[in-house]
């Protein structure tokens, strides 16, 4: 069964999502909306697609069975809310929104409306972090050791409003949704972040403490003020052993205990480097579109649905809150509960 998509944006990001909808068997880009007309109208032109002007007349093309929203974040709920009442299911971009409480009733709008919601947080399709997520559920790390051209080139990023935050909200949401994937909740945190190299609203350097409700802890330091914009990295340490990943990759492993190794694959990561905002490399997207069909032809869970994809949302408020504070705060867990 082919299943139809439409595309809610017109950016740098839907473009990928197009790419990705391109190499995914089973599927057909059908519609597209954006908020300039203009772009929406050649992403159509090149993948076939009908362009429209009307945000309502998108959503009632037919046949159409779900959507992709990669407009600005603070839109994200809203553009969702609208699709899911029209029927539609469908995968959004991260972050789910820029406030849990858009959030909240987006879930409320999807549940009511019998639709699947899914979150595009790429890592958790990652095979080397598919890997790793075994390894750390297994216990093989053990317990835990207790030690400017960016924003130029768009209109909303780097506001409050439609980018809900800086290097936070926009670059490290990805991290955070790893680290609350690999181990669990977090109980608190202790924040501070600054504006120290570009003219915009919100932060472009951060650092945090999280404690863990399992009682992990963790140091977060995410910036985009940094040169030359190096490429994620993420290290965990646990008392039998220190795993070590790059972008989306295992680079390292340290084991009392010695396991076999992530799967061998051929190349790494093709996206541009972390100065820019442009996803070359759509294999990740393509991994999450792939699960997200499975999910509705099948009934399964997605990687991400709305309920996971709040989490690293509210993480994001409670280290805005605390920088605001200057001091600890609870993180608190408002997480809707399944119906």
């Amino acid at each position: 069964m082919t299943l139809r998509i439409g595309i809610l944006g017109g950016g740098n990001i839907s473009g990928t999502h197009a790419r990705a909808v391109r190499e995914t068997p089973g599927v057909e880009l059908v519609a597209c909306w954006g908020r300039d007309p203009e772009k929406t109208a050649q992403m159509a032109a090149r993948y076939g697609a009908t362009a429209y002007r009307d945000l309502d007349r998108f959503l009632g093309h037919r046949p159409m069975e779900l959507v992709l929203v990669g407009t600005p974040s603070g839109l994200h709920a809203e553009h969702a809310r609208a699709a899911a009442r029209r029927g539609l299911h469908v995968l959004v971009e991260k972050p789910l929104d820029v406030t849990t409480q858009r959030i909240d009733t987006l879930i409320e709008e999807c549940d009511r409306a019998g639709v699947r919601l899914g979150v595009i947080f790429q890592d958790r399709a990652a095979p080397d972090l598919v890997w790793l997520k075994r390894l750390v559920a297994g216990g093989a790390l053990g317990k835990w050791h207790r030690p400017p051209q960016y924003y130029a080139g768009s209109d909303w990023r780097g506001t409050w409003a439609l980018d809900g935050g800086g290097a936070l909200a926009n670059q490290a949401i990805h991290s955070l949704d790893l680290l609350l994937w690999l181990l669990g909740d977090v109980e608190r945190v202790y924040a501070a972040t600054r504006t120290a190299v570009h003219a915009i609203e919100v932060e472009d350097t951060a650092v945090a403490v999280l404690e863990f409700v399992g009682g992990a802890v963790a140091t977060v330091a995410a910036a985009t003020s940094a040169f030359p914009g190096l490429p994620r990295r993420v290290e965990i340490t646990g008392s039998e052993g220190t795993v070590i990943v790059e972008q989306d990759r295992v680079v390292s492993v340290q084991l009392r205990t010695p396991v076999p190794g992530p799967p061998l694959q051929e190349d790494w990561d093709a996206n541009a480097s972390a100065t820019s905002p442009v996803v070359t490399d759509v294999r990740g997207h393509r991994r999450v579109l792939e699960d997200f069909l499975s999910a509705v032809r099948t009934g399964a869970p997605p990687l991400c649905d709305g309920r996971d994809g709040r989490r690293s949302v509210e993480l994001v408020e409670a280290m805005y809150r605390s920088a605001r504070l200057g001091g600890p705060v609870a993180v608190r867990s408002l997480s809707v509960a399944q119906p």
